[in-house]
């Protein structure tokens, strides 16, 4: 059986590192994954992981005992990688050369194969459009499949405004891809629907 969470960090709390170093394992494939989805690069998301986890660590004395500690880091990384993205778009726009937006993803599937050259530059591009609250809330939603609550618990934000996020998310990223869908074809008289 698994050792619960709330045990590494009261042990954690009592300068047990290895208590510590067992949530780090059991959460960062996790963070890493999440990081990289919102700011779209390696080093960046190992950035995010790592500063999440110091973090933590420091404010470990704070962590109140009545959440889940996985959601609590999970706010941390969020937020981490926001402001790494945002960091890094105050660069571009002072004409820094390192702001390079890849297409987050996971391990390559089946879809990921199937995906044309064309479709994956929009949906980078789309990507990078977005404000870097709008992608954080995007990928919680649509990629992580974490709830309205947790998204606004993750990212600090009211429900409506974490609504409004990805709703502006999904609206942005439906007007840049939809040329690539082709025209809609009304099903009854097959008439093309723009």
């Amino acid at each position: 059986m698994d050792t619960p969470d709330d045990l590494f960090v009261q042990r954690a709390r009592a300068g047990d590192t290895e208590a510590f170093q067992a949530l780090v394992e059991r959460y960062s494939a996790q963070l890493f994954r999440l990081a990289y989805r919102i700011v779209g690069d390696e080093p960046s998301a190992e950035d995010a992981v790592q500063e999440t986890l110091l973090r933590a660590y420091r404010s470990l004395s704070r962590f109140d005992d009545r959440a889940q500690f996985g959601t609590w880091l999970y706010r941390i990384a969020a937020n981490t990688a926001v402001e790494i993205l945002r960091k890094r778009r105050r660069h571009i726009r002072e004409g820094s050369d390192d702001g390079d937006l890849t297409l987050p993803s996971h391990e390559p599937g089946p879809d990921r194969h199937a995906m044309s050259g064309e479709v994956e530059r929009a949906v980078r591009g789309a990507l990078a459009g977005l404000s870097p609250l709008e992608r954080a809330a995007f990928v919680l939603r649509h990629f992580e499949g974490r709830s309205i609550a947790e998204i606004c618990g993750a990212l600090g934000l009211r429900e409506s405004a974490g609504k409004q996020a990805i709703f502006r998310a999904v609206k942005k990223l439906r007007r840049v891809l939809a040329p690539l869908a082709g025209p809609r074809v009304s099903p009854v008289k097959h008439e093309v629907l723009q």
